[in-house]
């Protein structure tokens, strides 16, 4: 893949959304991070305060002849809740907000074709809070950060709360899901 598409999502604690990412047919990368903050150049720390206004986000690097935007997005809203606002469970703060940081406007315009219809459809018993933003900057997190649950699936918060959003991908989105040795 000599120039991978990009994608910028949002959906609560990194480590849970680069956990299924890095199962998705197509996608190449996955990188954890921040943005839509003003905090140039933030570290975990001070996004853990919740007042940089930057989001725990991942940034994927993806072949749309693979995988399309819109299957990323099937992703998305199938393992968080969008209809939590600022939140992911126990996961508060504005860090941990829905968002879609849109690259373009066929991205802009897919994303909010989704929210409409799942909307319209009635998917979610409340209404949906994503937010669809212009991405600005996107930080990489610290190395520790990269790959977390891959190198700690043991760890609690990754065996209560990351695992069960990757057996639920794996469980309804098998066909996304990449060739398993």
């Amino acid at each position: 893949m000599a120039n991978p598409a990009i994608a910028i999502l949002a959906g609560g604690c990194f480590w849970c959304l680069e956990a299924v990412y890095e199962e998705v047919r197509g996608v190449s990368a996955v990188v954890s991070g921040y943005i839509g903050g003003e905090l140039p150049d933030p570290d975990y720390e001070a996004i853990c305060t919740g007042r940089t206004g930057h989001a725990e986000a991942v940034r994927l690097s993806f072949d749309p002849d693979v995988v399309s935007y819109r299957e990323l997005l099937e992703v998305f809203f199938a393992i968080h809740d969008p209809t939590q606002l600022n939140r992911q469970g126990n996961d508060v703060g504005t860090q941990y907000r829905s968002a879609i940081f849109w690259l373009d406007e066929a991205q802009r315009d897919t994303a909010q074709g989704v929210i409409d219809e799942l909307t319209v459809g009635r998917v979610f018993a409340a209404p949906i809070v994503t937010e669809l933003v212009a991405a600005p900057h996107f930080y990489p997190a610290e190395a520790y950060h990269q790959h977390y649950y891959a190198q700690h699936p043991m760890q609690s918060y990754c065996a209560y709360v990351v695992a069960p959003k990757l057996d639920k991908f794996r469980k309804t989105l098998a066909r996304l899901r990449k060739p398993q040795p």
